[in-house]
């Protein structure tokens, strides 16, 4: 084998484990976020999300039912119960009448809590207090225990948190922002982009320039003049400046530059040969833009999709500046913080509400990323 055929087979196992690392590196946390969002709370509280999958050891304590519960056996009287829910696969490890003697007992021995009563504490949690005599106790001894806990998962987090901590009403409203706010930058850069590239007109490159020039400008210098605009003009025609259609406004604002250079560059690519036909035939503009121009652009509408797609939805700023906070206008990122404050040691409600958050996003993108690269190639390297 030739020194050029090794270093490229080298150099092609390079880039798989670089890949394959980085695939890894970017699965990993998801994973470990999702396997935390289906955990018991009190084994998400002990363990990693890595032993989710063996059984745990849990220290616990419960106090015996008083005398009331107790029935004749023979000629002793019994009181029975259970340190685990029915149907539990919990299994006991040690017990004790003590914190500190713990593993004084095994499971299925018995203990002598008094000359006249003894315990015996079953592998299965089942308790049995043995007395001689009639029980009379007003306070009952407690257990103190270790047990293997089995893993358990569970969708309760997910309802937990999907209605009685507002992430259900946080996750409408955070569609209701971002749905328009994807498809109207869009639309309005659809069409800029095709006169730019096909149509002439005075100004043309001038009135690029300007959209490149605007790409540039930071978001945080435009938040309160563009704030006050809207403020003015709501005042004017009786539309709050906090609302729906201000954040839809301005998101669509802050993302048509980019809207507009890359559908502009991509539309400027596409073959001359195909136009000009379609002009000696006698195709109008629009004619030429909705029945060549968009089937063509779809790689790059599909990629500037997901741009402002995942912008508009991983949202703070803009969404508090423009749309506020209440019951319906709270929106998913703003939820978890106020989760994160109020809720910041309930980890199960924190990773779930963040799978939440993320789940749409990770969808979008995976449908849609055979147009991604497409699309972003074709937008920066070409251009008329």
């Amino acid at each position: 084998m030739s020194t050029e055929a090794i270093k490229s087979k080298g150099a092609l196992f390079t880039k798989q484990i670089s890949v394959m690392f980085l695939v890894v590196l970017w699965t990993l946390p998801t994973l470990g976020l999702l396997v935390s969002s289906v955990r018991d709370k009190d084994q998400l509280s002990l363990s990693g999300w890595w032993s989710s999958l063996t059984a745990s050891v849990q220290q616990d304590v419960v106090r015996l039912p008083k005398a009331e519960t107790q029935r004749a056996d023979g000629e002793s009287f019994l009181i029975e119960t259970g340190l685990f829910e029915e149907g539990s696969k919990n299994q006991v490890r040690s017990w004790g009448f003590r914190a500190t003697e713990i593993d004084q007992y095994l499971p299925g021995e018995t203990g002598r809590y008094s000359d006249e009563t003894q315990i015996t504490v079953h592998q299965n949690g089942q308790v049995e207090w043995l007395s001689t005599e009639a029980f009379s106790h007003s306070r009952s001894p407690r257990i103190f225990y270790t047990a293997n806990i089995p893993p358990r998962f569970t969708l309760d987090n997910y309802r937990e948190v999907l209605t009685s901590e507002g992430v259900g009403r946080a996750f409408i409203n955070t569609l209701t922002v971002t749905l328009p706010a994807t498809f109207i930058p869009i639309l309005i850069a659809a069409f800029a982009a095709y006169a730019l590239a096909w149509m002439e007109f005075k100004g043309r490159m001038f009135f690029l320039a300007l959209i490149i020039g605007l790409i540039v400008v930071p978001l945080q210098m435009s938040l309160i003049p563009v704030l006050q605009l809207f403020a003015q003009i709501g005042q004017t025609v009786g539309i709050p400046s906090k609302s729906y259609l201000t954040v839809w406004l301005a998101h669509t604002g802050f993302g048509l530059p980019l809207a507009i250079f890359l559908l502009r560059n991509y539309m400027a690519s596409l073959p001359k040969d195909i136009i000009e036909s379609a002009y000696m035939d006698g195709a109008t503009h629009f004619q030429i833009f909705v029945k060549m121009i968009l089937p063509l652009s779809l790689p790059a509408l599909a990629s500037f999709a997901i741009f402002q797609f995942l912008w508009v939805w991983n949202d703070l700023l803009v969404a508090a500046v423009f749309l506020g906070q209440g019951e319906g206008k709270t929106v998913m990122t703003q939820q978890l913080i106020e989760l994160l404050g109020s809720r910041g040691d309930n980890w199960e409600i924190l990773t779930s509400g963040a799978f939440v958050s993320i789940a749409v996003p990770v969808i979008v993108f995976l449908s849609m990323q055979r147009y991604f690269v497409r699309g972003l190639l074709a937008g920066s390297v070409k251009g008329g």
